[in-house]
């Protein structure tokens, strides 16, 4: 079956990377996993034979109808055609805690990440495949170039490893760029500050990365701040009106984000 490039589909093909992957799951037989776009199958024949209960969610009806087709027999494994964006954990009975595990869209990285992290009650681990660019983001710090909305908004609410590294070579059709696994462990607690509030923040401030953190509150159509609020609200923070959004780590745009949304 062809891969349908308007899905940013590209198939792992490689069995040893496979195996990588379904390693770092740790999948046991009282573990509940939910498999983001399984696609051909590849890490699904893996995780099936380890004995979890697995949910695989694809968006490709021709892909999930076909997977359905090989797990019918299989009381461990369930295929859904449905769209992960719009899935609720709260349908999966899972006392035992939930992993997820996929190879993400190249096009829809962040929204299915973010997705994942909103998720009540959070995943034990999620084990995601992005590309390498974006996994670089993900684990920037404060000041490097490639920090930016992305890094605020996994790492304020999860902790995020590199595991290694996959070549192109590894999948069909060959993308154009490396890959890189992850693994991310979500933190439990819902704090204020983060959700919309801190994407709004995020959106405003690396939108105007330049500019000076006063000016941004001040001119972004999110906020618009006078000048006197905006510098209490930084001042109430530690923080300077000239500060840049690169310079502030991920607990201090939580901090602001609460505080924003306190003023509203």
């Amino acid at each position: 079956m062809r891969a349908k490039r308007r899905l940013g589909q590209n198939f792992l093909v490689d069995p040893n990377i496979q195996r990588k992957i379904v390693q770092a799951v740790e999948p046991g037989p009282e573990d509940a996993i939910i498999e983001v776009g399984p696609g051909q199958g590849a890490l699904t024949d893996h995780l099936a034979r380890t004995g979890a209960r697995l949910l695989a969610i694809e968006l490709d009806p021709d892909l999930a109808a076909e997977l359905q087709r090989r797990y019918e027999q299989h009381d461990r494994v369930q295929v859904v055609h449905h769209d992960i964006l719009d899935w609720d954990p709260i349908r999966l009975d899972a006392p035992g805690g939930l992993k997820v595990v996929g190879n993400i869209p190249y096009n829809i990285t962040s929204p299915i990440l973010f997705r994942l992290l909103e998720w009540r009650p959070a995943p034990e681990r999620i084990i995601i495949m992005v590309q390498q660019e974006v996994a670089d983001r993900i684990l920037a710090s404060p000041g490097q170039k490639a920090y930016g909305a992305l890094t605020v908004g996994v790492q304020a609410q999860a902790d995020a490893q590199r595991l290694f590294t996959v070549g192109r070579n590894a999948f069909r059709p060959v993308p154009a760029v490396e890959s890189t696994v992850l693994r991310i462990r979500p933190r439990h607690d819902a704090r204020p500050g983060t959700g919309d509030p801190l994407r709004a923040l995020t959106r405003a401030a690396f939108g105007m990365r330049r500019k000076q953190l006063q000016k941004i509150l001040r001119s972004s159509p999110e906020y618009r701040l006078d000048q006197p609020a905006a510098e209490r609200v930084l001042r109430e923070l530690g923080l300077r009106p000239q500060d840049r959004p690169e310079s502030l780590d991920p607990e201090t745009f939580v901090r602001l984000a609460a505080a924003l949304e306190r003023l509203r």
